[in-house]
């Protein structure tokens, strides 16, 4: 499915290409021994997981793409740190960082966190408002970038004068992403 890469990302260099193709190969290889994805949804790898900066953390994705930038992976979840650590490795990763512990428990700041669904939108911000740096120099005011699915409205609704929602249909044309968005949150 490394297709689908190539047809959203055509200017990656070689090596990020064969990164993607490395990723292919190693998540299902791991699903059959530490359930990460859903089994029924391995197939679908690429597109419900990778494509959009998923892949179960959305870092390695993100890394991969910004090797320029530095990213820290955080889960509660030790398999899920046990995974994403040796992906990194075995694909040459070298901007990655992992925390295996509650996010409360970061102490670093950072220009920008990036979530998966998970928890309410509100909380999360709460929660990771002490790691974001103050001082900006991305175009973007640093803040949280949340990939969630289904109505947003009640679920940021005290924080929609901070807030940008974006389809993310508008970028991806599979039928997955109908009902995707991408909630950017100014801190």
């Amino acid at each position: 499915m490394i297709e689908i890469i190539d047809k959203y990302f055509p200017q990656l260099s070689p090596t990020q290409r064969n990164q993607f193709v490395r990723i292919g190969e190693l998540y299902p290889e791991w699903n059959a021994k530490i359930n990460v994805i859903s089994r029924k949804d391995i197939d679908n790898l690429f597109v419900h997981h990778i494509l959009h900066s998923g892949g179960g953390f959305p870092g390695i994705p993100l890394a991969i793409m910004f090797p320029q930038c530095s990213f820290m992976l955080a889960d509660r979840t030790g398999k899920k740190i046990t995974v994403a650590r040796s992906i990194a490795e075995e694909i040459g990763l070298t901007n990655v960082e992992f925390f295996h512990g509650d996010v409360a428990e970061i102490k670093h700041r950072y220009d920008f966190a990036v979530s998966r669904a998970g928890m309410e939108t509100a909380a999360l911000v709460k929660l990771i408002k002490k790691n974001i740096k103050s001082e900006c120099i991305n175009a973007l005011p640093n803040g949280l970038i949340c990939l969630k699915g289904g109505e947003l409205d009640a679920e940021i609704g005290s924080l929609k004068s901070r807030a940008i929602v974006d389809n993310l249909s508008t970028y991806f044309n599979e039928d997955f992403f109908e009902t995707k968005r991408i909630v950017y949150i100014q801190i």
